[in-house]
Order: C-alpha cells, then sequence, then structure tokens
C-alpha cells in the first residue's frame, strides 16, 4: 500500500478501483500508523445508500462525480478542516 511509506494526510479514493475500494478503507482503519489518514470516497457511484455506506465504512466524506473544477479544491479543504 502506498499510504504507508508517505502517510499522507488525505487520501482520495476512487471506490471502484481493482480490488474494491472499501478493502482499501478497511486496510487504512485497522492500520495504525495509517488510521488517522482523511479518507474520502471520490466516486462516480451516486446512487441512494452510496453516501451513507461508504461513510459507514470508514470514509470522512464522499464526493460524487463528476467533480467540479470550480469547487473541488474547497470541498476538499472544508473536509480537511472538519477532519482536524
Amino acid at each position: 500500500m502506498r499510504a504507508r511509506p508517505t502517510l499522507p494526510d488525505v487520501v482520495l479514493l476512487d471506490i471502484d478501483v481493482p480490488g474494491g475500494g472499501l478493502t482499501v478503507v478497511s486496510h487504512i482503519r485497522s492500520t495504525p500508523a495509517l488510521e488517522g489518514i482523511t479518507v474520502i470516497a471520490l466516486t462516480a457511484l451516486a446512487m441512494q445508500g452510496d453516501r451513507e455506506r461508504f461513510l459507514a465504512a470508514g470514509c470522512d466524506a464522499y464526493i460524487s462525480k463528476p467533480i467540479s473544477v470550480k469547487t473541488f479544491v474547497a470541498e476538499i479543504e472544508a473536509v480537511c478542516r472538519s477532519c482536524t
């Protein structure tokens, strides 16, 4: 896992990655060195209940695609402020 050597503050995680994004979230949350990382689900999965499912799985926030180029950075900053 690439997060381990770099210890980022934030991971923007596409939920539809090979192996499953929820598996990645589970790994991050169960690894003591990584558990404090802010995880933002970034996904095209925008059906009713998806947001709640990703938050329940351990994501700190959910942003659906397509993203707005005008507001994307502000959304990430807002999530980061709320997680500190």
